[in-house]
């Protein structure tokens, strides 16, 4: 699952390295531009939660492969679009195709591991989004600046089929181990309750749905723009800007992933909230890396700025939904990371789509400032959530008083 979820970020992100080509061939403007990452999220974020329906309910495997094909046909059809409303059409449908994949994909590997195993596990299977995120923006821009962006989505899609085959292969193999029902059920399958009403019931899942938002809002607004921030601050070529843009960040937010993980593994031995405080230093260090990112001058300190949210940014990744399964009980897993994707891609989509909306007037610089001090804000409500709502909510899920 993990060269599947590679896959998957590459995918998605290369679009993003191609900007300036979309805008001289398709004839898109920037407006147009932010919708590209907006239809998608928000696309995105409405399958997730009838994925994680689903997902609770059928196979898991099946799913996973389903959406693995679904998704590399759709990249591979967004190599042929002849204008900017084909293209903004298709990355609609890439939401849904990959929407079928994360809830699923985060609910198996946390049914393979105890409490004590999880944050790590789910941290080592997220460090695809670095890597993927990394090739996509890379590759993209490359294929790009050589006039042939039309071919990194066939070559992608293709990639995509042939993983396909790998990743059925494999699951047929192993599949009695993937699909072992997890021994901490504490709601049964056919639960009258459904399963985003019995989630919208629990404070602390509440309070995540709410912080969720906030930063990924941020996320996507560096996702989606900071290759074009850095290609018109510091006339950079597409391809430049894009590494730019993706590897001082992403290989520190690998670092934070696998780092955080073990961090609340460990201090998971002296508190159940240990997930909800490591995302609660995440926010606060990620505040004032946007704001540098905004504010610095240079491109190497730019750089530092990148690694250093990069860092920060990867302790969230990791342990957002080890945090929500604290909470929720474990046969609403793969629903609770549906619902989760849902508030964080709808929100996260405007991120998105105001980097191309305000790019002349308030500009990336001061959307970076603004989110900044949301992050600061999101961090204090997790503060008072898990100091007020967190031990109740824990010991409902199944767990042991923290």
């Amino acid at each position: 699952m993990w060269g599947a979820y590679v896959l998957n970020y590459a995918a998605r992100q290369a679009v993003f390295a191609m900007y300036p080509s979309l805008q001289r061939d398709l004839g898109m403007d920037d407006a147009s531009l932010g919708l590209i990452g907006a239809v998608f999220l928000w696309t995105y974020a409405i399958g997730c939660p009838v994925a994680g329906f689903v997902g609770d309910r059928m196979s898991k495997q099946r799913l996973v492969v389903a959406s693995v094909v679904f998704w590399s046909l759709v990249t591979i059809a967004t190599g042929v679009v002849g204008g900017g409303a084909a293209m903004i059409g298709c990355r609609a449908v890439l939401g849904v195709a990959q929407s079928l994949f994360m809830p699923t994909a985060v609910a198996l590997v946390a049914d393979a591991h105890p409490p004590r195993l999880r944050s790590r596990a789910i941290a080592i299977l997220t460090t695809a989004q670095i890597v993927g995120t990394i090739a996509g923006n890379v590759f993209g821009g490359w294929m790009a600046d050589m006039g042939r962006w039309r071919g990194a989505f066939f070559q992608l899609g293709g990639a995509g089929l042939v993983y396909a085959v790998v990743l059925a292969l494999g699951f047929g193999r192993w599949r009695s181990l993937a699909g072992k029902p997890s021994p901490e059920a504490a709601v049964r399958r056919d639960d009258p309750v459904p399963p985003m009403w019995a989630l919208l019931g629990i404070p602390s899942f509440l309070v995540l749905l709410v912080a969720f938002p906030c930063f990924v809002f941020g996320l996507w607004l560096i996702y989606g723009w900071l290759p074009t921030f850095l290609h018109d601050k510091f006339q950079l070529s597409q391809r430049d800007a894009a590494w730019d843009a993706t590897v001082y960040l992403q290989s520190m937010a690998a670092v934070g992933l696998l780092g955080g993980g073990l961090l609340s593994d460990r201090l998971y031995r002296r508190t159940a909230a240990a997930r909800q405080w490591v995302l609660v230093a995440s926010l606060v260090g990620c505040a004032p890396s946007l704001w540098a990112l905004a504010m610095v001058t240079s491109l190497e300190t730019t750089r530092v700025a990148a690694a250093a949210f990069g860092l920060s940014s990867g302790l969230f990744m990791g342990n957002i939904f080890a945090a929500a399964f604290e909470v929720v009980a474990a046969n609403l897993r793969a629903s609770a990371v549906g619902v989760l994707n849902l508030g964080g891609g709808l929100v996260s989509g405007f991120g998105a789509l105001f980097g191309g909306v305000w790019k002349q007037s308030l500009g990336i610089d001061g959307l970076l400032v603004i989110t900044a001090g949301v992050y600061f804000a999101a961090a204090a409500l997790l503060i008072a959530a898990t100091l007020t709502l967190f031990r109740a909510d824990h010991v409902r899920a199944g767990g042991l008083p923290p």
